[in-house]
């Protein structure tokens, strides 16, 4: 045969043997493609059977959609939280301290919170003590507001709010546990606020403290003045 013949015959054949090797690449390109395709489609399948079965769930059990619910509910007011901006509440001028005096129970009542300067005392055993601090507690609105401007000693002793008289209260009827109870709260009070002066009994006159007195507790001046 010819050189040039066998040549032609080689490029021939080379040739066809390019061609195959191109179109099983695509075959099998194609084939990988569809296998893709189906295996996408089957996962859809599968990830939508999935969400069907707990919507499903959900919505067939009473008890799943109160939770999913409350759990909506929690979600948004947690986000309403975090995007409202917090204004700051322009905070009440404190007072100048009060000056120790002695009060009747006429005069303690005007001290309730809602005269014009807003202060808040309460008696406590004898001692009056000046809350204006926990308004908040005592002071009008507050949960122990029924307490401002009177002697909460009963009160305190009995744990009801509503137990208040609008005379001197001596407390001589309650038991040992209530005088007890009455103490604690006095040593509470004593730790909190400021000690102004003391309840007057009815017809006692009113002690005439100095400066240097300023410092000193009633029952330590009435101590004292017993000692002399």
């Amino acid at each position: 045969m010819p050189p040039f013949a066998l040549t032609l015959t080689s490029l021939v054949m080379f040739w066809r043997s390019a061609a195959t090797i191109t179109a099983a690449q695509q075959t099998t390109k194609l084939s990988s493609q569809a296998f893709t395709q189906v295996n996408m489609a089957e996962n859809e399948a599968k990830s939508d059977g999935f969400l069907t079965n707990i919507v499903l769930e959900i919505v067939q059990s009473p008890l799943n959609v109160a939770l999913v619910c409350l759990i909506g509910f929690l979600v948004y007011k947690i986000l309403k939280s975090r995007q409202d901006v917090p204004t700051s509440k322009a905070s009440e001028p404190e007072l100048p301290k009060l000056k120790k005096r002695d009060f009747t129970v006429e005069e303690l009542k005007k001290y309730d919170g809602t005269q014009e300067d807003g202060r808040v005392l309460v008696a406590v055993n004898g001692n009056v003590y000046d809350v204006t601090k926990g308004k908040r507690f005592y002071g009008p609105g507050g949960p122990y507001a029924a307490f401002g401007g009177r002697d909460a000693s009963r009160g305190l002793a009995t744990f009801s709010v509503s137990a208040k008289t609008d005379e001197y209260d001596d407390l001589s009827d309650l038991n040992t546990m209530e005088m007890d109870s009455v103490r604690e709260w006095e040593a509470q009070f004593k730790e909190k606020y400021d000690l102004v002066g003391k309840l007057l009994k009815p017809g006692e006159q009113p002690t005439n403290y100095s400066d240097d007195e300023e410092d000193e507790t009633p029952t330590a001046n009435a101590e004292k003045s017993k000692d002399d």
